[in-house]
């Protein structure tokens, strides 16, 4: 008796894949190269316009120069979308985290908006332009050097790659496109298709490690022995944060329209600028910029913030999401939504002293990103990477039923414009088709 061949997709061999596994790292590497010297790049000038500047002026950065510098960033935000090439891509709100490939000449003026806007203070991270910069160039150069690679391959290889950057580690990568993977009509091992995203993934991670880059996990106190009523309180705060975040997804088609009605894309970042100003005077600047490093604040001293603290904290940050959503801001929504959940979960954890701290972040965390993203590997994934706590998993894994069960129906988390999202001619919006 022998045992039977597990066939690879459309054919592959694994000398095949190992072959195609050099490209696949060299793109990984290159991920993250592009990804760390936006954010580097970001810091110099975040540097310059938050320290350097007010420092020599003599003015208080945390007073009205949060408005000035923010007005001032949607307006160079907006000339940049007026008159550089490709206009800096699509509108961020109307693309999923990963979206069809882009004109190269469109990405010069991508990547300028997006290190002005992570630079300036608004409140968007960088996952979606810096996605579509690696598609967009790994589609381009793989059609000249390696034109037998598909584009939807390539686009695969560079998302998961940027992903794998992203967030530090190529587990992200193989649970967001476990489904995209899957959905393909192509037969063959499901490992088989993900052997070469998770390989370029796993080289984009290993770089920014090597490169320095920050952590997404954060020290909290170890969760312990698992008890039957954490289930209920935690289910208790993953729904409420759902429906908290909800009311934000009814809200940001009205933003949106409300801003595209002005009709001109200078007029439309610079409104959305000063009103991002006026939001992060009265939230302070831990309302403000992608949301990574002020999740290390919120948690490095949990008894610093009251529920009115947080409270203030989730309403602004989630108002200064939807209006950089909605003002043509270049940027994604995962780590501003991943903070939101953090403070969601401080709270809950005040509220219902019982459940651990641990816990009560994960479970905010996780009802937070199942309606901004709608994918529960990366819902679960983040929650349990931000607690750094892997004994969270198995609770989340049943309390994310009755959160996903109030997700499911809902629309996504994404503008579907009536007309094309590089006019600003049409106000008219609506959000995403429904899920589940």
């Amino acid at each position: 008796m022998t045992l039977a061949r597990t066939p690879t997709d459309g054919g592959v061999s694994p000398r095949q894949l190992l072959i195609l596994a050099v490209p696949a790292i060299m793109v990984g590497i290159f991920a993250a190269l592009l990804l760390w010297g936006l954010e580097q790049l970001a810091g110099l000038l975040s540097g310059v316009l938050w320290d350097t500047v007010p420092d020599a002026l003599g003015v208080d950065p945390a007073g009205w120069w949060i408005v000035l510098v923010l007005t001032l960033t949607g307006l160079a935000v907006g000339l940049g979308l007026r008159f550089m090439p490709g206009h800096g891509g699509v509108d961020s709100s109307t693309t999923e985290l990963v979206a069809p490939p882009l004109p190269v000449m469109a990405l010069p003026g991508l990547a300028l908006v997006t290190l002005l806007s992570l630079a300036g203070g608004v409140s968007l991270g960088p996952e979606n332009p810096v996605i579509a910069i690696n598609c967009a160039i790994a589609v381009s150069v793989f059609s000249r050097l390696l034109p037998r690679i598909p584009p939807r391959v390539s686009i695969l290889i560079a998302g998961s790659a940027t992903v794998g950057a992203l967030f530090g580690t190529p587990v992200a990568a193989a649970l967001l496109f476990t489904g995209m993977v899957a959905a393909a009509k192509s037969g063959g091992a499901l490992w088989d298709r993900l052997f070469l995203p998770v390989v370029a993934a796993g080289a984009g991670a290993i770089t920014m490690r090597v490169l320095g880059a920050p952590s997404m996990a954060f020290d909290l106190p170890a969760y312990g022995s698992p008890r039957v009523i954490d289930l209920l309180l935690g289910a208790v705060i993953a729904c409420g944060a759902v429906a908290v975040t909800l009311v934000a997804l009814v809200l940001f088609p009205m933003f949106w329209r409300t801003l595209h009605g002005l009709r001109h894309p200078i007029l439309i970042p610079l409104v959305g600028g000063f009103v991002l100003g006026i939001l992060g005077l009265i939230g302070g600047p831990i309302t403000m910029f992608k949301g990574l490093e002020q999740i290390g604040e919120l948690l490095e001293n949990p008894g610093r913030y009251d529920a009115n603290d947080l409270v203030v904290i989730v309403g602004i940050k989630l108002l200064a999401l939807l209006v950089a959503a909605s003002a043509l801001f270049r940027g994604g929504r995962i780590f501003p939504a991943t903070f939101v959940g953090v403070a969601l979960g401080m709270l809950g954890h005040l509220l219902i002293p019982g459940v651990p701290l641990g816990l009560a972040v994960a479970c905010g965390v996780l009802g937070v990103l199942l309606v901004v993203s709608r994918d529960g590997w990366l819902a679960i994934f983040l929650a349990v990477a931000i607690p750094n706590d892997a004994t969270l998993l198995p609770m989340l894994c049943v309390i994310i039923l009755p959160a996903w069960l109030l997700v499911s129906g809902a629309p996504l988390f994404r503008i579907v414009p009536t007309v094309s999202s590089a006019s600003v001619d049409s106000p008219v919006a609506g959000v995403g088709p429904r899920g589940g």
